[in-house]
Order: C-alpha cells, then sequence, then structure tokens
C-alpha cells in the first residue's frame, strides 16, 4: 500500500520520528533507531558543538538518517530564529523542528514567541515543524504562516501521560491542510496507536523510548502502534452505539413456532 508521509513535497516511508536524547548510550540509541524503522531523527542543536562533531550525535547517527535540527533550550523568537540560522549553516538543511519553550515546569510552548520565530522563518525559507499547544486555533495560524506541518503535544514533554486530549487533536486534524505529528507525552505504544487511530500524519516520540526499561523493544513496540493504529484509521473503525447491535443475523432463527 502506498501509504506515504510527504512533508513539503518531501516523502518518507515511516510515520514515527524519534528523538536523540536522555539514553543509556550511543549504541543503545542506534539499536533502538534500527529497531522502531524511524528515517527521521530530531536533533537539539543548542546541545550540540557544532565546531567538533567527533564523537558527537551528529558522527554517530553518520548520515544513515533525516537529521532534523531542533530549537530545543530557547524561550524567545529572536534565540529560535538564531539558532535555526547556525543549524541551516552547519548541517546545509533548511528544515527546523520550531521549539520556542513558555516555561521550565510545564515546558510549555509560548505560543506568541512561537507565531512569531515561524513567520520569521518561512519569510528566510524554512521549512518550519512547529512544536505547538494542543490549541486548534494556533495550529490554523501556523499553518496561515506557512508551516509545512504543524506538531501539536498530546501531553507535556517527557509526562508519559499519553493524549490527554482526543477531541482537540481530531478538531487540529480536521481542519488542517499540512500533516499533523502528535509531538510529547506518550509513554508507550497504545499512546501511539490512540494518536494514529485519530487520523495523525505521525508521532514524535523520544523519553518513552530512550527511558524505558528496555528502549530497543520499546521502539519495536512502537514501530507496531504506529502501522497498526495508522491502518486501523484508513480501514475505518465501526461506529459507537448505546447498545448492543447482533453480529449474527436475526432472520431465519428458529423461534418458539418451530420447537
Amino acid at each position: 500500500m502506498d501509504d506515504q508521509l510527504v512533508i513539503a513535497g518531501r516523502r518518507f516511508n515511516s510515520r514515527l520520528f524519534v528523538g536523540t536524547a536522555r539514553y543509556p548510550n550511543h549504541r543503545v540509541l542506534l539499536d533502538a533507531l534500527e529497531a522502531c524503522g524511524a528515517e527521521v531523527v530530531t536533533v537539539a542543536i543548542r546541545r550540540v558543538n557544532l565546531a567538533e562533531r567527533e564523537h558527537s550525535i551528529l558522527e554517530v547517527l553518520g548520515g544513515r538518517y533525516f537529521i532534523l535540527p531542533n530549537t530545543a533550550g530557547c524561550y524567545t523568537a529572536r534565540e529560535a530564529v538564531l539558532t535555526a540560522k547556525l543549524a541551516r549553516e552547519a548541517l546545509g538543511t533548511s528544515w527546523v523542528k520550531l521549539e520556542v519553550i513558555g516555561d521550565d515546569e510545564t515546558l510549555y510552548p509560548d505560543s506568541a514567541q512561537l507565531l512569531e520565530a515561524a513567520k520569521q522563518l518561512v519569510d528566510e525559507g524554512f521549512i518550519v515543524l512547529p512544536y505547538c499547544s494542543d490549541d486548534p486555533v494556533l495550529c490554523a495560524k501556523l499553518e496561515k504562516v506557512g508551516c509545512e506541518a504543524v506538531m501539536p503535544l498530546g501531553a507535556p514533554i517527557g509526562s508519559g501521560m499519553g493524549i490527554l486530549n482526543p477531541y482537540n487533536i481530531r478538531i487540529i486534524k480536521k481542519n488542517a491542510g499540512v500533516p499533523v505529528i502528535v509531538d510529547a507525552g506518550v509513554g508507550t505504544a497504545s499512546d501511539v496507536a490512540v494518536a494514529m487511530e485519530l487520523g495523525c500524519d505521525g508521532v514524535l516520540v523520544n523519553t518513552a523510548i530512550a527511558q524505558a526499561k528496555n528502549p530497543v523493544a520499546m521502539a519495536k513496540a512502537i514501530r507496531m502502534a504506529v502501522e497498526a493504529g495508522r491502518l486501523a484509521y484508513l480501514a475505518g473503525r465501526i461506529p459507537r452505539r448505546l447498545y448492543a447491535e447482533p453480529s449474527s443475523p436475526m432472520e431465519g432463527r428458529i423461534g418458539a413456532a418451530d420447537t
């Protein structure tokens, strides 16, 4: 089945994006990436020494994956724009996962600063994928300024609480003209399946894999959940009903008159 994810004209076979932070070591990271089948991996540019790549995460990934730099750790539009420009110069890519954090406790995005940064980066030729709150209005505004996808959170970063507001995610997907990728908050494979069954085009996972007791096994489970959830969405679930509906036909059944 030809069901590739397309963002800004680029086609991906996997709908799973994976973060590269918080793994026990690089060997576990590489094994988990292999197990999950992801093509796109995110790297926090502010935490990488771009001048010295030897033994860095960039060298470890070794050109085997599509690196999506992110602006994690930025708190203003100005910081995020500068970080994205540094990434473009160092890595030769105009793609950026845009993050502008509002506070240290919740790690929720600062919507006003995020929208401002998105406008500036789009105007400068970037392909912007913004991490944002699960706000349908904000997602529509981000799409309007030219973002090639929107990445609403399922729950706070690293919380593992799953999809807290499936109704908003469904509204965002219904109204969006660009891919919707759930980013943050999933804790296990079933959370990923829920996101995909809601119709999301993809999901980004980091902590759920990196901090699992067995990251490689969890990576494989999440890969299967992405595939199962997507297929279930395409297949179309039956409607929810208040009362039972028999699965066997009522016609021709043996009645009292037949005994």
